[in-house]
């Protein structure tokens, strides 16, 4: 590219004048697309502040639970940049899980991993359903959960989880119920006791329905008066008196089908 310098306007003012280093000279019509650019103002480079976050900042965020979306939108970054970063988080967390599977709850010498096993596959929960997932708390443990199938959608149990003593503790009656500490007693027991899963298990004893029988047929005078006698084994218990079941004349009219032949006869 040969460099050359302004010499100024020709003698009709409809052209520049330009020289190179030779002594050559050349000229260039003025024409309305030069004074356009000539004269265009130059625009200043405004650059939005986005905030700085660090690799090692997005990762403690991943860290500690936050998704890829709201670490993508607090941070500026864009989703899949968050998404390069938190690959070696991801891998930590299985790990942890794993870690965690292995370990033993207090009182137990049987692993988490068993545990689950032994409570959830007699009743019916698809293992290949269940799922995992971990964060780590401001104290350096981890917030440990596991997502189960059940009766009434899901359940959870949760505990927390020291890495380096390797150890668990239940934070929640699901985790007891995995572990199969013994639940607060005055809480009452109900279908959710069993914690949602789809059948008892094997050996569990369930309570029938009781069926009361209701008479329909009018009671004669003896067996009436057999109904009256206390039996022994009763009598045993403090019962001195049969309660007295109103017949259906009674209920409908109010008084008995003796007592009004009774009043007939007086009539």
């Amino acid at each position: 590219m040969t460099e050359m310098r302004l010499v100024g306007r020709t003698s009709d003012g409809e052209h520049l004048e330009f020289s190179d280093a030779n002594g050559n000279t050349f000229t260039v019509r003025i024409s309305d697309a030069l004074r356009a650019a000539v004269n265009e103002r130059r625009l200043a480079a405004v650059v939005e502040e986005v905030p700085a976050f660090s690799i090692k900042e997005v990762q403690a965020r991943l860290r500690a639970g936050e998704s890829f979306a709201e670490v993508a939108r607090v941070s500026g970054l864009s989703f899949e940049k968050v998404e390069r970063y938190a690959s070696p988080i991801l891998q930590e967390r299985n790990w942890i899980i794993e870690l965690a599977e292995k370990s033993s709850p207090k009182g137990t010498s049987l692993s988490l991993r068993d545990l689950v096993i032994q409570r959830l596959a007699p009743r019916g929960v698809n293992l290949n359903q269940i799922s995992w997932t971990t964060w780590r708390l401001d104290d350096g443990s981890w917030h440990l959960i596991l997502k189960y199938p059940s009766s009434d959608g899901e359940r959870e149990a949760t505990w927390s989880f020291d890495s380096n003593k390797r150890t668990l503790h239940s934070r929640d009656d699901g985790a007891r119920w995995i572990n199969g500490e013994e639940i607060a007693k005055e809480k009452p027991r109900d279908r959710m006791a069993d914690h949602g899963v789809l059948f008892p298990a094997d050996g569990e004893p369930t309570a029938p329905p009781r069926l009361v029988a209701v008479r329909t047929d009018p009671i004669s005078r003896e067996e009436e008066s057999e109904a009256k006698e206390i039996p022994s084994d009763a009598k045993k218990d403090g019962v001195t008196k049969r309660i007295s079941i109103p017949s259906w004349d009674d209920i409908m009219f109010g008084r008995s089908k003796k007592k009004n032949e009774d009043n007939q006869d007086e009539n």
